[in-house]
């Protein structure tokens, strides 16, 4: 079932293959627009700046809460590198 904008949503199984526990954070500068989701989600690893945009201060986090914080920035501005 397509979502309001088209999309459909992603398959369940999406990031199952990983069993790795940590990931390596990074944000695209150019494409973050400052929502503030990715320091909500992972507020020991990101905080937010006087602007409002994101400063990593460990880029290692939970791999579960990487992916759920990628599937969820409003403009795709997360990436997770697994280890």
């Amino acid at each position: 079932m397509p979502f309001a904008s088209g999309l459909s949503p992603l398959p369940t199984s999406f990031g199952s293959e990983r069993s790795s526990d940590s990931a390596t954070l990074h944000i695209d500068r150019i494409a973050c627009t400052g929502h503030g989701l990715c320091a909500a989600l992972l507020p020991e690893q990101v905080s937010l700046d006087e602007w409002g945009y994101p400063v990593v201060h460990a880029q290692e986090v939970d791999a579960d809460l990487g992916r759920t914080a990628v599937r969820l920035c409003p403009v795709a501005a997360l990436r997770l590198g697994v280890r």
